[in-house]
């Protein structure tokens, strides 16, 4: 069946909302498709050639950023701090691997959310789960809850606003490795990684020294001075999706300019849904999660559509198995398609698969949990022979208290002194360090 940006439309899908006016949806898809793309498909090219580095083991994946944005606690600030624990992470991973980091935020989209229920019970109450701001609010009422179309244009406001403001920090100065030791959190700088991490800026400065002797400064190597950020989310809700579809006047190619990169959920991935539908006929580097029910099979099958060319940089498989199952779950998988010989970056979250409701009724995620997904993915990767090629993770430059564990050994009592978060419970600068510190090991190992 031919592709179009509205080809989706004739398939069964999954995970949206049940909007309440049709006019009102088709008058916000309309202005939207009227708007400037938030990206252009030149970037998101680039972002593609930069993957399939990573694809064979010259490059390194930092994907990360909110579970959820939210429009309430949209401010520079935020912003800057999540951009901060993003550079100092991959000044980490760069450092010990001595191979470049692709950083790829969570950021300027990441507006909605798959839910597990579409209605959420409170007592005798029912109403709408909630989506995403994109979509509707968190507050139980019913005019909260109502899934509002017009939301879409307010994410799309916000995203302009985020790209802009993280545009200006990786290229303004901001992102200069001289600035190493200003990007240390006041919260976690007199923590063991942050300690850990002042001692890495010594060493990097007096790098920076050596080579300012030898005539390579900020001012004539861009490299120092500048950094490349790429944004991302989860293609959820397709309407919008579409509406940022254009073509590339260059290559005559579709791209969806709401993101560099888009990536399909493990609750959408079906093989013959909307969701993979629409994101096959897209030129965007693509993110397929693949959770414990993805079966070898499937996984060929989703290869075979999404990457029909099979080009390195395509295609990223983000494996989300839990860490008690990703050491039988994902060595079938990495077979498979050695055999079949696709391109493929493998990428692990650590995070989706260590969701547990803990005594104090906060829902959180294990540190040591999330640690010991990460060594089984690089354990099976290293076996088999293939690279483990990327990080994704949700986490905050707030000083959070919601992932349990860690240095500073968070327990399940303190989730609710500093328990901020919308959605999932992301990590926080100090164990963002922590798991860097971490991968950049097993990378150097």
């Amino acid at each position: 069946m031919p592709w179009t940006k509205n080809s989706w439309r004739d398939f069964p899908i999954q995970q949206q909302p049940d909007w309440p006016c049709q006019d009102e949806l088709a008058n916000a898809v309309g202005q939207l498709s009227s708007w400037p793309p938030l990206v252009f498909a030149g970037e998101a090219r680039t972002l593609r050639t930069r993957l399939a580095d990573a694809c064979d083991g010259r490059a390194f994946l930092l994907q990360g950023g909110d579970c959820a944005e939210s429009f309430a606690e949209f401010s520079p600030n935020t912003i800057r701090d999540n951009f901060r624990v993003m550079l100092q992470m991959a000044v980490v991973l760069t450092y010990a691997a001595k191979r470049p980091v692709i950083k790829v935020g969570r950021l300027a989209g990441q507006f909605a959310k798959p839910r597990s229920q579409n209605l959420e019970i409170r007592g005798d109450i029912q109403l709408p789960s909630y989506r995403g701001d994109m979509i509707n609010g968190t507050a139980f009422t019913e005019h909260a809850r109502r899934p509002n179309p017009h939301r879409m244009m307010r994410a799309y406001s916000q995203s302009a606003s985020t790209l802009n403001l993280l545009r200006a920090f990786a290229q303004g100065g901001y992102a200069d490795l001289h600035q190493v030791h200003s990007w240390n959190l006041n919260f976690v700088r007199d923590s063991p990684a942050g300690e850990r991490y002042h001692k890495l800026c010594e060493r990097i400065s007096e790098s920076l020294d050596f080579m300012a002797a030898l005539g390579l400064r900020s001012e004539n190597v861009p490299e120092i001075r500048e950094a490349d950020i790429y944004t991302s989310h989860e293609a959820l809700i397709l309407e919008y999706e579409e509406a940022m579809t254009r073509t590339d006047s260059t290559t005559g190619n579709p791209y969806d300019c709401s993101a560099h990169m888009l990536w399909i959920g493990d609750r959408t991935r079906q093989i013959d849904g909307a969701h993979v539908e629409f994101l096959r006929g897209v030129y965007n580097p693509l993110g397929l999660k693949a959770g414990p029910t993805m079966t070898s099979d499937e996984l060929l099958r989703l290869c075979e559509i999404l990457n029909p060319n099979n080009e390195p940089g395509r295609l990223t498989v983000i494996c989300r198995m839990g860490a008690d199952k990703v050491q039988a779950l994902l060595p079938p998988l990495v077979q498979a398609v050695q055999r079949e010989g696709y391109a493929v970056l493998w990428s692990c979250d650590p995070m989706h698969g260590n969701t547990m409701l803990s005594s104090t009724g906060y829902k959180t995620r294990p540190f040591d949990r999330i640690q010991a997904e990460v060594r089984g993915f690089f354990e099976v990767h290293n076996a088999l022979g293939s690279h483990p090629g990327g990080i994704h993770c949700e986490l905050t430059g707030q000083d959070v208290t919601e992932c349990t564990g860690g240095a500073d050994n968070i327990a399940e009592e303190d989730l609710s002194s500093r328990y901020h978060t919308h959605c999932d419970p992301r990590l926080n600068g100090r164990q963002s360090l922590e798991l860097a510190y971490l991968i950049a090991e097993l990378l150097d190992s």
